[in-house]
């Protein structure tokens, strides 16, 4: 009966035991400072040094782009097992498409033909829209952005990494050489030991160290060239970093293009209270304004608001023209105090116009099909030069 056993060099097996004993020792007495060691010149550590900086926040931005992608670190995890047994990631539902689902549900049930059962059909749809597009930012920011990261990652870095630690390897077999050729030195004109001579013994320890130095200085050099590169991936990040925000700007564009079609929408159902759409552009403007503006006036000015709004109403046989009304801004909200007030919402705009006789807390206020009373201290002329004819 034959039998194959593994063909081993035993020599091979007892030398390469010997250096890994002798890199302990050689490591052991560099900690505790009983030895000299080799350093890298500046320019390596400089390198090596820039290398740890980039995989240290290289991790932290693709953790934590990926944690904004997908926010459930459980569906994180089920993805990357996914990814690792090479199958298809699972189909699962945004949140925006489970409040869709039960949005365009509760419409049917509500009825489609009431205000507000046409209202969440129409809602749940936009959100659906937006669900997909959702979908769509978080597949091409992963191709564009994370993918590319985390390869480089896998694959230079480490790569990187394995290449450093041959070369600390050689370092310390170059000093544990170093050290041995001192040792043979400081032997020479002593007797013989075991039948070899002390100038053998220094031949073969001088020889040993000329081996050690030249694959200590070509591992140096290759781990050198490998740490260069990495301002080329730089470079190549950078181009990844333009296409995700290239990503997202078209995400946004396109939710925002969602969101204006059910603003139209909506406004076309009418209604017994129509919705009045949002520019989103007046939005913003004013916000900026009513933030500059309170920064400007102090925290004294929703106080002095505020008693505007509660000083003297005007009594209920007042006499309003409404034929013609200006554009106003509202500043910021308002609960209505009674019946004869209108509720107002930061950043609406209404039609307003002087009480007859004027009053300096209210004015006349048109919003929609409601009419009322509004504190003039929590509008915004828009209209200062040219009336609009209702």
């Amino acid at each position: 009966m034959n039998i194959n056993l593994p063909n081993f060099n035993v020599k091979n097996l007892v030398k390469e035991a010997g250096s890994t004993i002798s890199r302990v020792v050689q490591l052991t007495e560099e900690k505790l400072g009983t030895t000299e060691r080799t350093e890298y010149d500046l320019h390596f550590q400089n390198l090596a040094e820039r290398a740890d900086v980039t995989k240290t926040w290289t991790e932290k931005i693709v953790r934590d782009t990926e944690s904004v992608l997908i926010p459930n670190p459980q569906n994180r995890v089920e993805d990357f097992i996914f990814e690792k047994i090479e199958k298809s990631k699972p189909k699962r539902l945004s949140n925006l498409e489970h409040l869709a689902l039960d949005m365009i549900e509760a419409g049917g049930d509500f009825g489609q033909d009431l205000p507000y059962g046409q209202a969440l059909i129409k809602v749940g749809q936009a959100e659906q829209k937006l669900g997909q597009c959702e979908h769509d930012f978080i597949a091409t920011s992963g191709i564009c952005f994370t993918q590319p990261l985390r390869k480089f990652l896998d694959g230079e870095m480490k790569t990187i990494g394995k290449e450093r630690g041959i070369l600390e390897t050689k370092r310390l077999d170059l000093d544990a050489c170093k050290n041995r050729v001192k040792k043979a030195r400081s032997m020479l004109g002593q007797q013989s030991k075991d039948g070899i001579s002390p100038e053998a013994v220094l031949e073969q320890a001088e020889r040993d160290l000329r081996v050690a130095q030249a694959e200590f200085d070509r591992q140096a050099e290759i781990t050198k060239l490998l740490l260069d590169g990495i301002s080329t991936s730089q470079a190549s990040h950078l181009r990844h970093l333009h296409a995700f925000i290239q990503t997202q700007v078209r995400y946004y564009k396109q939710c925002g293009d969602v969101m204006e079609q059910l603003q139209r929408e909506l406004a076309n159902l009418g209604g017994p209270t129509p919705y009045i759409p949002l520019d989103v552009n007046e939005a913003s403007a004013s916000k900026s304004n009513i933030s500059s503006g309170a920064a400007a006036r102090g925290p004294g000015n929703n106080h002095s608001a505020n008693m505007a709004a509660t000083g003297h109403k005007p009594n209920q046989s007042m006499h309003v023209s409404t034929d013609q009304m200006q554009r106003a801004r509202v500043l910021c909200s308002y609960d209505a105090k009674d019946h004869t007030e209108l509720n107002l919402s930061a950043n609406e705009v209404i039609f307003v116009t002087e009480c007859s006789p004027i009053n300096e807390d209210y004015m006349y206020g048109k919003q929609g099909l409601l009419k009322g009373l509004v504190p003039r201290a929590f509008v915004e002329m828009l209209d200062e030069e040219h009336d609009v004819t209702l």
